[in-house]
């Protein structure tokens, strides 16, 4: 007897074609490709759940999970040279590792002299109020250590009042809630409470 015709045939999910093999994990969705598998995974995922475990001649092996996307954002850069800030985007890396923590990672070090950054994080805004979507400043710390030319950009902005110049490059994104777990795009509307921080930093 022909071992292909002792299996029991299935429509494909994708094509309705009829086939005999199925969904490795869970043993129970029919395709008749890898490729409408691969096709069908994103809706097909939701409802996988693994199979006891068993080999099978017919099994099409289920594609490797997904990898997290790089996360694109739009940020404000006070770049030192220019007059006025302007939106630049920023990938941000999403975590690995649940000791990462549930926030992207921006990658800004290319912005910065010797790829070193560090940030602080803004959650008071103009006359103190709490900031709604917390702001995240990177700054470098070798520019203002050094006394690099002053940033124009944050000179412009604070009419030159700022009790201490700022020097080096300056990016801001802007957190997407106060439990910051994410970042949303960074505009100018966020502006006022840049420079109410510029003019208050000592």
């Amino acid at each position: 007897m022909n071992s292909s015709a002792s299996l029991i045939n299935h429509p494909c999910i994708v094509c309705y074609k009829s086939t005999h093999m199925w969904c490795s994990r869970c043993q129970s969705a029919w395709y008749c490709t890898p490729e409408h598998l691969q096709s069908d995974w994103p809706r097909h995922r939701r409802e996988c759940m693994p199979a006891a475990s068993a080999q099978h001649s017919n099994v099409i092996a289920t594609p490797p999970p997904v990898q997290p996307q790089m996360i694109v954002v739009s940020a404000i850069l006070f770049a030192p040279q220019e007059d006025r800030p302007r939106i630049i985007t920023v990938n941000c890396d999403p975590p690995r590792t649940a000791a990462q923590g549930t926030c992207p990672i921006p990658l800004v070090q290319e912005h910065f002299p010797g790829g070193q950054a560090n940030s602080v994080v803004l959650t008071q805004g103009l006359n103190g109020e709490p900031l709604r979507f917390p702001l995240h400043l990177w700054y470098s710390p070798s520019a203002v250590a050094a006394n690099a030319p002053i940033n124009q950009a944050i000179s412009r902005i604070t009419s030159g009042a700022a009790a201490k110049p700022w020097c080096g490059p300056v990016i801001v994104l802007k957190y997407n809630g106060s439990r910051r777990q994410g970042y949303s795009d960074a505009g100018s509307n966020d502006l006022p409470a840049l420079s109410a921080y510029f003019l208050a930093y000592k």
